[in-house]
């Protein structure tokens, strides 16, 4: 890969989307951490988006993802996501430990959904992942029977953030021309992580109503999330205001 298109990895906190979302800050999170949200290096990493109000959206990772190359799930937010509930699935075997047997086993099922941008799981490609997992594993001693349910669990919540960030993004491109807060000088892309960090605001805050307060904690984090956008926060925030109200129609299953 092109060294130019990858993303420069943050160190996050997840939510434990799973039971309850938003109720661990994001390292660099919004609000009591600070207000800068999850780093994003031209658009390339993202906050995570938990479950929906209503939950009707399910389990989702955490990386911003849609139409560009170089878009990556970030690895070592999933990471930290898997060590913090990888206890609950009924494959993990007690004499196996995580930083040892299933950090490599999850890592390798977010690296080969973020390489495999145009795959979906199959009996094919669960037989390729087998044949190249000693040269993957690094130090587990996981044998693939036991690895595989790691590998899956961790492709599956990956290629969900695909899938909700591309329906979001689709969404929000088909109602940008109508927008009345749009600036004619700008395009869609230049909106579009505006967009995206309204959705993961909402799903980071659950509980909270927009207000000045919300406002002005996400307008401190920004420029952090913006990538490569050259809106200022007073051109971008109405549109991230929109998403925080909107994001559950923005995806299939919460029409």
């Amino acid at each position: 890969m092109n060294t130019a298109n990858k993303p420069v990895v943050v160190n996050m906190n997840r939510d434990p989307i799973t039971d309850s979302p938003g109720s661990h800050p994001v390292g660099t999170g919004i609000g009591s951490a600070g207000g800068a949200a999850a780093g994003v290096v031209a658009g390339a990493i993202f906050g995570p988006i938990g479950m929906m109000v209503g939950g009707t959206i399910g389990a989702i990772a955490g990386a911003a993802v849609g139409h560009e190359a170089g878009e990556l799930v970030d690895p070592t937010g999933e990471i930290q996501y898997w060590r913090n509930n990888y206890s609950t699935r009924e494959y993990v075997d007690s004499q196996y430990s995580f930083d040892t047997d299933y950090q490599p086993a999850y890592l390798y099922g977010v690296s080969s959904r973020n390489l495999g941008s145009s795959r979906r799981w199959d009996d094919a490609l669960a037989t390729e992942l087998e044949r190249d997992w000693d040269a993957k594993k690094t130090t587990s001693t996981l044998p693939w029977h036991q690895a595989l349910p790691a590998v899956r669990d961790a492709w599956d919540r990956s290629d969900r953030t695909y899938n909700v960030y591309d329906s979001s993004d689709r969404y929000y491109e088909s109602r940008f021309a109508d927008a009345d807060y749009r600036d004619n000088a700008h395009n869609f892309g230049e909106y579009r992580n505006a967009y995206r960090y309204g959705a993961f605001a909402r799903s980071a805050h659950p509980a909270r109503a927009w207000d000045d307060d919300l406002e002005t904690e996400l307008g401190r984090g920004w420029d952090s999330v913006k990538g490569a956008s050259s809106l200022g926060w007073e051109k971008s925030k109405a549109a991230t205001r929109d998403a925080w109200h909107t994001i559950k129609s923005a995806y299939p299953g919460n029409a």
